[in-house]
């Protein structure tokens, strides 16, 4: 995985994430192997580790010795070193998990309760939390990651439609969010989220570049480039779904005709199902895939295009097989090493594990100040430590 650093100061934040990214991905690991992973000084990286292990977040151990002199120090995660908190809405219900930093699940709770109000849903991760904090009276909580369907900020998409939230327009979900956790809180688009808890988790750690094609009650996808992923100016890339395929087709709430998820999601499917038969739904939806999987490649050229989310798995199963066989496209090569498609092998988790390292990455960011508060004699501050523990 290239995941490349900057010597530059103004890149230290973003260096820290894909430093302890490249540790989670390829740990345990040596302090040289993480330099020529993300392309920075072995001095540099050293600074970073030293900061990361005065906040616990990564351990080192020597290795067996195989020649002359002290053995590298291999580092890993240390898992629990922190906690973040990933939760999902959609149109169908409520998910919430409590997740380490190496990204292992400690438990997790959902409701399903269709067509959420804001409100109602801030009662709910409010509940979550404190159930979650229970769980681990000690340990460090770093932050909230909240996946929602998209797109954000476009009056005539979001929150407009039965694939979205309805009735979120004009509510303040960030304040709103960080009020009832009490934790730093981050908002992502859920196919974003998804995208991300597969490169660290699932099928994606194998490949630098890859589209993820999101299957939920919607349909979206995100692109993954050099090991990150690709959100646009406005942080609403990969809504395919809003792709008219079909001219003159269904009437879409975002106002077009024949957008890709009127007939290419769980709520097509749910609305056309009992009409004509899942067969019948397959049947008619397999060739709208093909054509999906061609356009992505076309215009992304991934190593490989992953599908996952929501789906039950022998349903996208079938699904995929009708597919079969894919259209010519610029992926249609004679030196392929992976197949045009692979399944997720995050599942549906993926979603709460992505907005969890979400968390994860977003508190080492500037605005919390994790890692630049320091006192002049002394080690490093955690200001996110000091507030949870006293919470």
């Amino acid at each position: 995985m290239a995941l490349k650093g900057t010597n530059q100061e103004f890149g230290r934040p973003y260096n820290r994430r894909i430093v302890l990214e490249t540790i989670r991905l390829h740990g345990p690991i040596a302090r040289g192997d993480i330099a020529r992973h993300v392309g920075l000084t072995v001095q540099t990286v050293s600074n970073i580790i030293r900061e990361l292990e005065e906040l616990n977040f990564v351990a080192g151990s020597r290795q067996a010795r195989k020649a002359r002199g002290y053995p590298a120090t291999s580092l890993a995660i240390n898992p629990d070193g922190g906690f973040a908190i990933g939760v999902h809405v959609t149109p169908f219900g409520i998910e919430a998990a409590l997740i380490n930093i190496a990204g292992e699940v400690i438990a997790s709770d959902r409701r399903n309760i269709p067509h959420l109000a804001p409100a109602r849903a801030l009662e709910e991760i409010a509940g979550f939390v404190a159930r979650f904090r229970a769980l681990r009276p000690g340990g460090r909580m770093l932050g909230v990651g909240l996946a929602m369907p998209g797109p954000f900020d476009v009056e005539a998409m979001s929150f407009v439609g039965p694939t979205t939230l309805e009735g979120w327009q004009e509510f303040p979900i960030a304040e709103s969010l960080e009020a009832v956790a009490g934790l730093p809180s981050f908002i992502e688009v859920d196919h974003a989220a998804a995208a991300l808890g597969e490169r660290l988790y699932g099928a994606g750690r194998a490949f630098r570049d890859f589209y993820y094609l999101y299957f939920g009650v919607g349909l979206g996808g995100c692109q993954v480039q050099d090991g990150q992923p690709v959100r646009g100016a406005f942080r609403n890339a990969g809504e395919i779904g809003h792709i008219s395929l079909v001219p003159g087709g269904e009437a879409c709430p975002c106002g077009n005709r024949g957008c890709l998820e009127r007939y290419l999601s769980l709520e097509a499917h749910d609305r056309r199902a009992p009409v004509i038969g899942t067969d019948g739904w397959i049947a008619e939806t397999a060739p709208l895939l093909r054509a999906a999987i061609a356009t992505i490649e076309n215009l992304f050229d991934p190593e490989t295009i992953i599908i996952g989310g929501l789906a039950p798995d022998e349903l996208l199963g079938r699904l995929l097989a009708a597919a079969e066989p894919l259209p010519s496209s610029i992926s249609e090569r004679r030196d392929r090493t992976a197949p045009r498609v692979t399944r997720s092998l995050a599942g549906p988790g993926a979603v709460l594990r992505g907005a969890a390292a979400l968390a994860v990455a977003g508190v080492l960011s500037p605005r919390f100040g994790l890692l630049f508060a320091r006192d002049d004699a002394g080690p490093a501050r955690d200001p996110v430590l000091s507030r949870t523990r006293a919470a």
